[in-house]
């Protein structure tokens, strides 16, 4: 009985989860995404460090689309965050000449459509000037 134990455990097979595959495929995505929004930034005029860096790569693309930084509260509450993020990216889309679909498309899928973005012959049209309240002037 005592020699039961180790051939009993000799016939487990643990389970196999997703593997080094799919490990690496998850790494490619991170890289050409952070590689796409690194050039994205070039592109604007901003630093490409910026892109990796976790907060302050919304605070830049913030400023890259012309909207008021305090957008940055809209990214921390649920489900406003998922809209917030679509308009974001729709309006980075028309600053480089891109339609709506584009924005969609940077917004669901970043690490095709930043790339795309980035080393593509886009070039950035700038951001709007911020109004001016009718009182100031």
């Amino acid at each position: 009985m005592r020699f039961a134990l180790p051939l009993v455990l000799a016939q487990y097979d643990a389970p196999q989860g997703p593997g080094m595959g799919l490990l690496l495929v998850e790494l490619a995505a991170v890289v050409l995404l952070f590689a796409g929004m690194w050039k994205v930034f070039q592109k604007a005029g901003k630093p490409g460090w910026a892109a990796i860096i976790p907060i302050y790569n919304i605070i830049v693309l913030l400023e890259i689309v012309g909207k008021p930084l305090w957008w940055i509260v809209l990214y921390l509450i649920p489900v406003v965050n998922f809209i917030a993020v679509i308009l974001v990216c729709i309006e980075l889309a028309k600053r480089f000449g891109k339609g709506v679909g584009f924005g969609i498309g940077l917004a669901f899928l970043p690490f095709i459509f930043y790339p795309i973005l980035g080393f593509g012959d886009a070039t950035y049209g700038g951001a709007p000037a911020m109004p001016v309240a009718a009182a100031v002037r």
